[in-house]
């Protein structure tokens, strides 16, 4: 980012891949935690 750039809402892209990154994000936790699960019941 700019230090020139307007404070405005960023671009349909951007906000796209956050919604995305995100839901991989609590995607990766959720397998993490069924990974722990199994793992500890073997």
């Amino acid at each position: 980012m700019l230090w020139s750039d307007p404070e405005d809402e960023p671009p349909q892209e951007i906000r796209d891949m956050q919604k995305m990154l995100r839901r991989l994000g609590i995607l990766m936790a959720l397998a993490m935690v069924v990974a722990m699960i199994l793992t500890g019941l073997r």
